[in-house]
């Protein structure tokens, strides 16, 4: 059995295992970036709320309009589900499985 050959990446050092709290800097760079990045979030989750506000008022609008154009018809006498009278005579277009083509 053969003894593997050792390279330098075997070698075993203590350079990355320095203590944050034993540099000070090194502690106070951690929490400036930690700062930092709680503003970001900050301004993400405040831009978040706005865009749950828009959409929020946007399907408030969408309601009151589907509500007005059910009223226009019920006002004409046309209950949802029925068909009118123009439509009824028409007849549907045949449907095709393949889709849309295109001749040039």
């Amino acid at each position: 059995m053969a003894i593997p050959r050792k390279t330098m990446r075997d070698i075993r050092t203590l350079s990355g295992k320095v203590d944050r709290i034993a540099n000070p800097y090194m502690a106070y760079m951690q929490i400036t970036c930690l700062e930092m990045e709680k503003a970001r979030r900050g301004r993400e989750r405040a831009s978040a709320l706005q865009r749950i506000g828009n959409l929020d008022g946007r399907l408030r609008d969408i309601e009151a309009e589907k509500a007005a154009l059910l009223r226009a018809l019920a006002e004409r006498g046309a209950a949802p589900g029925v068909a009118t009278p123009g439509a009824a005579g028409r007849p549907t277009p045949p449907r095709s499985g393949g889709g849309f083509k295109l001749r040039y």
